[in-house]
């Protein structure tokens, strides 16, 4: 089996890419740049192609599947940035990535904390050697209600992690969890909004969930709620949490992900005039906090990412079942 991989970082992945090449017998090679009709061609010859988040439309998919390419091993938990419907039809085989929950879900709650205790701020004072209080204080998250949208493996773990908290804890989703019945009251998505002070974001970015947060959903809300989306940025209107953050309804949002990221998270900006209206509104706001898109970025979560790629890849090439196989292709 031959795997090309894009948008290949050597700092982090090529140390596990290495080891897995001798543990599962595989060949690979790389680019740094994101797959495009223009580089397509690298990955001629080659049985699959693996990439972070990124747009892979049809007619994309079409050129790979030209060049021989049979298997997307996507490296990102879920899909929605791949047409599944137009692999499938033409078979090509699909799957993503699976890693452990803990580490998006303690960054979520980091983001919580640093909303509660205004740690942006503070701290950006602090470089101006500003020590005063005054317009710092902040609130216990224990004292606070926090709602869980989307209640899956980080979701819950997010609910778990905060029941040690003293948080009052409530969750929305289509399946409930009887695990976590003793941590968290579910109910529906008005009460919800209705009721809590930090709302974070756990679901999936479907058709169904895009803006999931919009001008109806924000005017439901507390005055003074906190966002917290470590999840997908389509699930936000992003025009609409501006105008919720500049009318105070809003008092912080904690984003490790944004609506139109494509083509600037992970890659160097530095100097670039960028063509991003709403992420220099939100970078202008002293209670906002975003991150590039790296709560799932450590050592152990890399590695997992990197084993997934190449076992789904051989799985689909062996049809095997794998669950995190969404399209299997046809042989």
């Amino acid at each position: 089996m031959k795997l090309f991989v894009y948008c290949f970082r050597e700092f982090d992945e090529k140390e596990a890419f290495d080891a897995l090449k001798e543990k599962y017998c595989f060949e690979y090679d790389y680019s740094a740049e994101y797959p495009s009709h223009e580089n397509a061609y690298l990955a001629a010859g080659y049985d699959a192609i693996s990439f972070t988040p990124c747009t892979m439309d049809a007619s994309l998919i079409d050129a790979f599947y030209e060049l021989g390419v049979r298997y997307i091993a996507a490296r990102s938990i879920g899909f929605d940035h791949i047409d599944l419907q137009h692999a499938e039809k033409i078979g090509m085989g699909v799957s993503h990535v699976s890693y452990e929950p803990d580490t998006v879900a303690d960054y979520a709650i980091l983001l919580m904390l640093m909303g509660c205790r205004k740690v942006s701020h503070i701290l950006k004072r602090s470089e101006l050697q500003d020590y005063s209080l005054q317009g710092k204080i902040g609130k216990d998250i224990s004292d606070c209600t926090v709602g869980i949208i989307g209640s899956g493996k980080i979701g819950s773990t997010v609910i778990r992690h905060l029941s040690a908290f003293g948080c009052t804890l409530l969750a929305c989703d289509v399946y409930e969890n009887k695990e976590l019945k003793d941590c968290c009251s579910y109910v529906s998505l008005d009460e919800l909004f209705a009721r809590s002070d930090i709302i974070s974001l756990h679901a999936l970015a479907n058709a169904e969930n895009h803006h999931l947060l919009n001008h109806a959903a924000f005017a439901k809300m507390k005055d003074g709620v906190m966002i917290i989306n470590t999840a997908r940025g389509k699930l936000i209107d992003t025009d609409a949490l501006i105008a919720n953050l500049l009318s105070g309804k809003v008092s912080f949002a904690g984003l490790d992900v944004l609506e139109n990221e494509d083509g600037l998270y992970y890659y160097n900006r530095m100097g670039d005039c960028m063509d991003n209206p709403q992420m220099a509104y939100l970078r202008s706001m002293p209670n906002v906090v975003l991150t590039p898109h790296t709560a799932f970025y450590t050592t152990k979560v890399v590695r997992q990412m990197a084993e997934h790629v190449v076992t789904t890849m051989l799985d689909m090439e062996a049809g095997r079942e794998n669950p995190l196989i969404n399209v299997a292709a046809r042989q």
